[in-house]
Order: C-alpha cells, then sequence, then structure tokens
C-alpha cells in the first residue's frame, strides 16, 4: 500500500487571502501586471505552505491559489479544448455567479508539454521541508462527460468522426499528464472529479438518458477511460480520486448515495485511495464501502462548507460505522472538500478553515488509537 493518502489529509484548495482578491481585480483592470500578480501569488502561497506544515498536514498544495476555477484552468490549457464564456448565470442552489466559464473540445486532445501546471508544481515542490508536495487536476471524464457528452457546443459541431478516437486521445493525454508530473517531482497526484457525481445523482441521470446516454452504461465508460489514463502510473507515484459533488459559496451540485459507482471506482487498482464525501444525508452510508479493494479510504467528515465545528465524538463515531464495512488501517480523514474550489471560497474564515484542518489531524490520532 503506497504511503498517499495520508491518515489526516485534504483534498487541496484554501480560502484565497484578501490580498490574492484584491491583486486578481487589479489585475483584471490593468493596475497590475502578471508578473505582479505572480509574486504575490508566491508570497502568499509561501506563507499558505508554513501554515499548512504548522497545521499538522504531510501533503500540502497550492491552496490553488493560482486557479480561478478548481477544473478550468487546467482543462482549457489542454491542446484541443476551448473556453467558453457564459456569462453572468445561476448555478449550484440558485446560487449568482458572475462571469461564469465552461469549457468544450474543439480540437485534437494531447498534454501541452509546456503546461502551466508544471511550473506551478516545481514552486511547491522546491518549498516542502517537512512535507510531500501534493498536485490535484481534474479528472479525464470532466473532459469527457462536461467537454463532450453534454455539451451543445460540441454537439452541434463535433471535432471527431468518432468518440472512441476521442476517447484515444483524451486517455494518451491524461497519460502523458501523468508522466509529466512524476519527471518534475510529483510523488502525489489526485484527481478531483465531478462528472462520476452525476452519474450518481437522480436529476443528472434524468438528463443524461434525454441525450441518449444510459447511466449505468457511463459508470463503466467512465471506469474504462480512468483505468486506461492510469495503465502506465509511476510504481512510486501515489495517486488519489476525490469524487466531488460540486463547490461553491457553499453550495453543491450533486446528491445521491454510491450505491451505483462504488463497485466500478474502486475496481480502478492504480488509485492508492478514493476522497469520498460523507459530510451530509446527501452521500447516503457507508456500505458501498463493502466494495472498496485494498486501497485507502479517506472519509470525508467534516464539511468545508460551513463554519460549524464537528464534534469530535460525533466523529468517532462515525468512523466505527465506516469500519464495520473497511478495516482501520485502511480508513483516513480529510475536509469533505477543498474550502474554495473557486476564487469565492465557501462561507467560513481562515481561522474557521484552520480548526477543520486541526480537527482532523485530531480525529487521525483517535483513530489511530482504536
Amino acid at each position: 500500500m503506497n504511503l498517499v493518502p495520508f491518515k489526516n489529509d485534504i483534498v487541496g484548495s484554501f480560502l484565497r487571502p484578501q490580498e490574492l482578491k484584491k491583486a486578481r481585480e487589479k489585475f483584471k483592470s490593468g493596475e497590475i501586471t502578471r508578473a505582479d500578480l505572480k509574486t504575490i501569488e508566491d508570497k502568499l502561497i509561501i506563507d499558505l505552505i508554513k501554515k499548512q506544515e504548522s497545521n499538522g498536514l504531510k501533503a500540502v498544495t497550492d491552496g490553488e491559489f493560482r486557479r480561478r476555477w478548481w477544473h478550468l484552468d487546467f482543462i482549457v490549457n489542454l491542446n484541443g479544448l476551448e473556453k467558453l464564456s457564459l456569462g453572468d448565470a445561476t448555478i449550484f442552489q440558485d446560487v449568482h455567479a458572475k462571469d461564469v466559464e465552461s469549457y468544450s473540445v474543439n480540437g485534437k486532445i494531447s498534454f501541452p508539454k509546456d503546461h502551466p501546471f508544471l511550473d506551478d508544481f516545481k514552486f511547491v515542490r522546491d518549498l516542502c521541508e517537512n512535507s510531500i508536495a501534493k498536485q490535484t487536476i481534474p479528472g479525464p471524464n470532466m473532459v469527457y462527460y462536461s467537454g463532450v457528452l453534454t455539451s451543445k457546443k460540441y454537439l452541434d459541431n463535433p471535432y471527431y468522426e468518432n468518440l472512441k478516437d476521442l476517447e484515444d486521445d483524451l486517455v494518451k493525454a491524461y497519460q502523458d499528464a501523468i508522466q509529466a508530473f512524476y519527471d518534475v517531482g510529483c510523488r502525489y497526484l489526485q484527481l478531483d472529479d465531478t462528472a462520476w457525481g452525476a452519474l450518481a445523482d437522480p436529476k443528472s441521470q434524468e438528463l443524461i438518458r434525454s441525450l441518449g446516454y444510459d447511466p449505468i452504461e457511463l459508470v463503466q465508460k467512465f471506469g474504462d477511460l480512468t483505468e486506461r489514463a492510469l495503465e502506465n502510473k509511476p510504481e512510486d507515484m501515489g495517486i488519489t480520486f476525490h469524487m466531488c459533488r460540486g463547490n461553491f459559496q457553499s453550495s453543491w451540485l450533486y446528491e445521491g448515495d454510491y450505491d451505483l459507482i462504488s463497485k466500478r471506482l474502486f475496481e480502478i487498482e492504480n488509485f492508492d485511495g478514493f476522497f469520498l464525501e460523507y459530510d451530509s444525508k446527501r452521500a447516503g452510508d457507508f456500505k458501498p464501502l463493502k466494495n472498496l479493494k485494498n486501497q485507502k479510504i479517506v472519509l470525508g467528515l467534516i464539511t468545508s462548507k460551513s463554519p460549524q465545528l464537528e464534534k469530535i465524538e460525533d466523529l468517532i463515531e462515525r468512523v466505527k460505522e465506516a469500519a464495520e464495512y473497511v478495516p482501520l488501517k485502511q480508513i483516513c480523514v480529510s475536509p469533505q472538500c477543498g474550502f474554495a474550489s473557486t476564487e469565492e471560497g465557501n462561507h467560513l474564515t481562515e481561522e474557521d478553515q484552520w480548526k477543520k484542518v486541526r480537527l482532523c489531524k485530531e480525529l487521525a490520532d483517535k483513530i489511530e488509537a482504536l
């Protein structure tokens, strides 16, 4: 079993400091240059890494401070993807958002050797003295689901003559991405993915069927694409998976338990661990964990969506419930999602955020003692 995920871990994103938000506004209005913005990002990421280490984390990220969206910034820098501007829109439980953006496939998909996330990773790598640098990227089915299957732009004018050729290129792009991150020293990579969440959500299943697809068949397809993407994973590289249900200003996108997807997802042996959100009744019970093989399961019991701090006693009881289906030695804990999957962030303070990170460490220590 690989070293990662750790007993107490994180999904990846952290609340953007006000200094960073102001700098982004100034860059957008032309008051500062991109170099000026990068200098500010660098300084704040250095500070963030120190905070993560001092709060008990063995895996640290750049907080996604250089991104506007947790997924889009990576995806639109792939070859063959275009950014779509949707204007102001209402998303996720009627939460209003400004300058909403999406993406669609518009050319041959491949991973560019100069993808900006590689340099972003190297910056974090060089700062880790008492920790390991963790890189987060969206999974391949984010491209497949939102950029192809449900993209009106793509469906109206498809670039590929058939889905098989598209799938082959998508798989190759992710194989190349994994190798590229490995080559610059990444030993802990995480794929984040809401597309799997769509398959588990009853309302989204209706949309999927209306487009002519079968959710059950897509579970198999998603599994196959992901499995192929991980085929050449280096032995000394840990790769985990976070099934996200959407995270925007403390709202969510999908509901539904893990019954439909767990068996196929857990069959992907090249994943070393799975981050599953269990902070609310939206996720159902722990029974699907019985399908887990020898990988670790990271229980997202502590919500990142509200400032209310969970009680350690309640969390321990929930871990014991999960242990009825999977050995304790395979159980890890983390916040349920990132604290700021977009630059707006969730509705809690930085102090609330760090309290929850420390609570994960306390819970992990308690689990070790059970």
